[in-house]
């Protein structure tokens, strides 16, 4: 069982879009946290119309509305950690950033490049791309691409570890802190992931699981990541356990739906008594 803490611990906001199958998203996003002992506050940038087999619709949250709930959260709760998902547009961008530059500079902040569904459906325009690379990327204590987004963002083309590394290096040197590469779209009985930072490189391993419950695997990863940033783990233990966690929650996921199914989230939490 992936150890949590006893007692509530790391406070991390999350900056994203909502899930209504909740299976990613903000929803997924906010289990992930809780399950790992942390405590989760939102400010949602879009609502999504979605279930397994895909997103049906997008509605975006005005911008000045995003950055009222980050500016609330932050004056009263406070963050250890920061999470940034689905930001579809640039004018949220534009807030986003705005807001993080201007209220919390310091705190560690986790970019989810959230550039394609799992069905397919394109949730990024160009303008925003163009927004993420140049404004958000920098600010990234680490950014969590798959290799699809990794390419999109680098212009290369990755087949193997090699390239990866080669990809994290020049998101690197686009002004994010570290990168995690991750390899799930390559193809073989292994799953690698590549963290690429201030430290070097490190290779995470494991088996890959055969499995269509997939859905929302990076919001979760990237939320778990923050959880552990926020309770003071060091980057790579934080990629570590948040490996584990979801790599337990796809072994365990429920097999709700008839396409790309949610995880099971809260398989850390003893049942209530």
């Amino acid at each position: 069982m992936t150890e949590i803490p006893t007692t509530l611990a790391g406070r991390v906001l999350i900056i994203a879009g909502s899930d209504s199958g909740g299976g990613a998203g903000i929803q997924a996003d906010i289990k992930a946290v809780s399950a790992l002992g942390g405590y989760a506050a939102t400010a949602i940038a879009a609502l999504t119309a979605q279930n397994t087999q895909g997103v049906f619709g997008i509605l975006d949250i005005p911008p000045a509305f995003i950055r009222q709930q980050i500016d609330l959260v932050l004056d009263d709760i406070g963050a250890d950690a920061i999470k940034t998902g689905m930001l579809s547009r640039p004018e949220a961008i534009g807030e986003v950033v705005a807001a993080l530059k201007d209220r919390s500079p310091r705190i560690p902040l986790v970019v989810d490049p959230v550039m394609v569904a799992k069905g397919g459906r394109k949730l990024l325009d160009d303008a925003a791309h163009d927004a993420l690379i140049h404004h958000l990327l920098p600010m990234a204590t680490i950014l969590t691409p798959n290799l699809p987004e990794a390419e999109a963002l680098t212009g290369r083309t990755i087949s193997g570890v090699e390239d990866m590394i080669a990809a994290g290096r020049s998101l690197v040197d686009m002004g994010a802190r570290s990168v995690l590469v991750k390899g799930g779209h390559l193809p073989g009985p292994r799953l690698v992931d590549v963290l690429v930072g201030p430290e070097g490189v490190r290779t995470f391993e494991g088996d890959r699981i055969a499995t269509s419950s997939t859905h929302g695997t990076g919001c979760t990863l990237a939320s778990a990541i923050a959880t552990g940033i926020a309770q003071g783990l060091t980057l790579g233990d934080a990629v570590d356990r948040a490996r584990r966690y979801v790599a337990l929650a796809i072994r365990t996921a429920p097999g709700l739906g008839g396409g790309h199914g949610p995880l099971n989230h809260i398989h850390t939490v003893r049942p209530f008594r």
